[in-house]
């Protein structure tokens, strides 16, 4: 048996101010577009840490920007990198059905990372699925 032991630096988790930031920023960037979306981001263990619906935005957006976001955080993956994946034939095609789970496989869900960990996810729904994923990306793109 090794006596070798693997340190690991602890990575701050994202925080509601984290959190708040990307809505800000997805919906900057929405609005930019003249689109109006929902944003979800959730924290490593898929717990809500911030939601916005824009009041203009369709119902529905609200439920599929968690989805985007939760199925993001799931697989660590961008939703969009995962559409094909669940096509008849694909490795994942029986996935959204086999699980009792809220998952979506649609462009618009971004995991989050810090130091290269895993800490949480951002989802935005009610514009074009590549609109979607810009605006989640752009987001990213502004965390600290």
């Amino acid at each position: 048996m090794s006596s070798a032991t693997t340190t690991r630096t602890a990575v701050a988790p994202l925080t509601t101010t984290d959190a708040e930031a990307l809505v800000a920023a997805a919906t900057a960037a929405a609005d930019a577009a003249g689109v109006a979306v929902s944003v979800s981001v959730l924290d490593a263990g898929g717990h809500l840490l911030a939601f916005r619906r824009d009041d203009r935005a369709v119902l529905i957006s609200g439920e599929t920007s968690t989805r985007k976001a939760f199925t993001a955080l799931q697989l660590d993956a961008p939703t969009a990198d995962l559409v094909e994946a669940v096509q008849p034939g694909g490795p994942f095609h029986t996935l959204p059905t086999a699980l009792d789970r809220p998952l979506l496989f649609i462009a618009g869900g971004l995991p989050v990372h810090r130091d290269g960990r895993l800490i949480g996810a951002i989802g935005v729904g009610g514009g074009a699925p590549a609109q979607d994923h810009g605006f989640a990306a752009t987001a990213l793109g502004a965390l600290a």
